[in-house]
C-alpha cells in the first residue's frame, strides 16, 4: 500500500537563512531534544543545510516510493527517510543522489545507510546517514509512505518541520518556534566570539565562566 500526501508548506527563505547562521552544537547548548541520534552523520562535514522536512517512510527493501518523491521534490526541501529499522540496505545511491539534485533537493537525512559516496561527493549533495552499505534496495511496488510523520534517530519528524544539518548532527525545529531558537543561537555565537578575543588577551576560560570560582570556593571551604 502507497500513501502520497500534498507536499508541506516550505518555510520561508528569510528562516533558511537565520537558521544557516547557527551551529548545530549551539541550539544543543538551548535544546536537548529535537536531536537525531549522533550515528546519523554527515558524508560531506563542511556543509551546513536549513530547509523544510519532506518525510518518506520506506520499509525493508523496497524503494520505489522514494524513486516516486524524485518527481514531487521541490528547491529546498530536505528528504528525511524512516527506514523502519533496517539498516542493512542502501536505499539511495548514485542515481537517486542525481535525480534529487537536479530537483533542487537541499539534503538528504536517512536513518539508515547510503551507497555510492563517490557520487554524493561528485555532485556536491549534503548526505546525512549511517555510513555505507553495498547492498541496495529494488523496486518492488510493495509499500511506503510519503509525506507522513515519521521517526527518524529517535525523533517524531513531521513533513513542514525546520531541518538544519551540519558537521555536528541535525535538529529538527517546528517553524513557529525555529527563528527564536535561531536568534538565540546566534546571540550565543556572537557572545563566543568576545570570549575568544577575552582568551587572546591573556584572560582564563575558568576565571571568565565561572569554575575557578565553583571550585576555589568548594576547595576553601574543605
Amino acid at each position: 500500500m502507497f500513501i502520497v500526501n500534498p507536499m508541506p508548506a516550505q518555510i520561508s527563505g528569510d528562516l533558511v537563512s537565520l537558521l544557516q547562521q547557527c551551529e548545530v552544537a549551539t541550539i544543543g547548548h538551548v535544546l536537548h531534544s529535537g536531536f537525531v541520534d549522533r550515528e546519523i552523520r554527515a558524508v560531506l562535514p563542511s556543509k551546513r543545510i536549513a530547509g523544510t522536512a519532506v518525510t518518506i517512510r520506506i520499509p525493508h527493501a523496497d524503494s520505489t516510493a522514494l524513486h516516486y518523491l524524485t518527481k514531487l521534490v521541490r528547491p529546498g526541501d530536505i528528504v528525511v527517510i524512516d527506514r523502519c529499522g533496517d539498516d542493512k540496505h542502501a536505499c539511495w545511491g548514485g542515481v537517486v543522489t542525481h535525480a534529487m539534485k537536479l530537483a533542487g533537493v537541499a539534503a538528504g537525512v536517512i536513518d539508515g545507510p547510503a551507497t555510492d559516496f563517490s557520487e554524493i561527493v561528485k555532485t556536491d549533495m549534503p548526505m546525512w546517514c549511517r555510513g555505507p552499505s553495498p547492498i541496495t534496495t529494488k523496486i518492488l511496488g510493495t509499500e511506503g509512505a510519503i509525506n507522513v510523520p515519521v521517526s527518524v534517530g529517535g525523533q517524531t519528524i513531521e513533513p513542514g518541520d525546520a531541518v538544519l544539518c551540519d558537521e555536528s548532527g541535525v535538529v529538527v525545529l517546528k517553524p513557529a518556534t525555529a527563528e527564536s531558537y535561531a536568534r538565540r543561537a546566534i546571540q550565543m555565537q556572537e557572545q563566543e566570539l568576545v570570549l575568544l578575543d577575552r582568551l587572546r588577551k591573556g584572560e582564563k576560560l575558568p576565571d571568565i565562566s565561572g569554575a575557578t570560582a565553583l571550585v576555589e570556593g568548594k576547595l576553601a571551604k574543605a
